[in-house]
């Protein structure tokens, strides 16, 4: 092994509680070694620490468990495409990470401190840029997209028709990443919101994030005509081709976007029986109203229950609804089953549907990240050892 996760793990320890300082340093030390690099980068760091400290946390708590390792690195091998990394830059990384923890870590850095380091990242770059290079020719890193239209279907929910600049292979259920000039190297997952469609446009619904940069920029300011980036089509949330089984689609809030695409994808496919418990918190949150009394219409194979609490409920209360309306529906055995909504509705009601008779294997999500708590932790410590999304990176690779 080129390099002793001990070591590693140890030296971890020494810096973290100095892990501001040190992501501070090793900024500096990138960009004052390789200035053109710092277009790659968001304006606001902030976020952009946590990106690089929870990749290395992660890389170092799966050393000793190398099929996993090599899936993360693959993951970000093939993301970081998008971000316009080329194999060149990543000595530059290597070099002023072992920098800022060579600094950081003062008289306890050791010999076998830098060869473990060394070797780390050796093998960190080396899968990456295969990854990158093994993406078949011909597969573009990213998508231009036109802006087509943006509608307010909701204070805080918009729906945007994009139009990308060249097909966008993408299957119903998938989701993507997306960034705007107007928030520069900011990217955000949204879910597709329909099924492939003839002219090739495609639908997201963006519910603007209190503080959320991009999500602001979607819901409140971008215009048709504008451009955006679009990340390759990821997830495997989709439905099975074989499959006749019913379908039971349990959604939350704008997670009916990635229900709608597979109603959409169902009745494409000549339809069968499908059933979608629909929750919000009250009726405004019911955004989309309009396009699912037409599916439901126009389909007599697809049944919409809605669960929707008479006046306006905090979170727990629309889980609960959500979760009697799924109780309703008795023995869940047999059915395709999608859990769409908020990143911990997932988790919540598997157990229920698990004790409804439901097969585990049938039942798929996006995969759910450790937190979605985007908050600053008070203290150093708390700040590099949170275990926190990276929301820009592929996560059903790293599930």
């Amino acid at each position: 092994m080129a390099y002793d996760p001990a070591v590693l793990r140890a030296g971890l320890a020494v810096v973290e509680r100095r892990a501001g300082q040190l992501t501070t340093y090793f900024y500096t030390h990138l960009f004052a070694h390789n200035p053109g690099l710092r277009r790659l980068f968001p304006a606001d760091l902030d976020e952009q620490r946590d990106r690089l400290f929870a990749a290395l946390t992660r890389l170092v708590a799966r050393l000793d468990e190398p099929d996993r390792l090599t899936d993360y690195l693959a993951a970000l091998g093939r993301d970081h495409r998008k971000f316009g990394t080329l194999p060149a830059h990543y000595p530059a990384v290597g070099a002023s990470l072992l920098a800022a923890l060579r600094h950081f870590m003062g008289h306890s850095w050791t010999v076998e401190d830098e060869k473990s380091w060394t070797g780390a990242w050796t093998v960190i770059s080396e899968a990456m840029i295969g990854a990158a290079a093994a993406v078949p020719p011909g597969t573009p890193a990213w998508w231009d997209a036109d802006v087509v239209q943006r509608r307010r279907a909701a204070p805080d929910v918009a729906v945007l028709t994009l139009a990308p600049n060249r097909p966008y292979p993408y299957t119903a259920g998938q989701y993507l990443t997306l960034c705007s000039p107007r928030v520069h190297r900011v990217w955000r997952p949204y879910s597709i919101a329909c099924a492939p469609r003839p002219d090739g446009t495609v639908d997201l619904h963006v519910r603007r994030v209190p503080g959320g940069l991009l999500s602001t920029a979607l819901v409140n300011d971008v215009v048709p005509g504008e451009r955006v980036r679009l990340g390759p089509p990821i997830g495997d949330a989709v439905l099975d081709p074989a499959s006749r089984r019913p379908l039971l689609a349990v959604a939350g809030g704008t997670g009916w976007a990635q229900a709608k695409a597979l109603v959409e994808q169902l009745a494409l496919d000549g339809g069968r029986p499908a059933t979608v418990l629909l929750g919000a918190r009250d009726d405004a949150d019911r955004y989309d109203l309009a396009a699912l009394h037409d599916l439901a219409d126009r389909h007599p194979w697809l049944e919409v229950l809605l669960a929707v609490p008479a006046g306006r409920a905090d979170r727990a209360e629309a889980v609960e609804l959500l979760q009697e309306g799924l109780h309703g529906l008795g023995d869940c055995s047999g059915r395709d089953i999608l859990l769409s909504g908020p990143p911990d509705l997932a988790p919540e009601l598997t157990d229920q549907l698990l004790a409804q008779h439901a097969e585990p294997e049938l039942i798929r999500h996006d995969p759910v990240p450790h937190t979605f708590d985007r908050a600053r932790p008070l203290t150093a410590p708390e700040w590099f050892l949170a275990d926190r999304d990276v929301a820009w990176i592929n996560r059903t690779d790293l599930a």
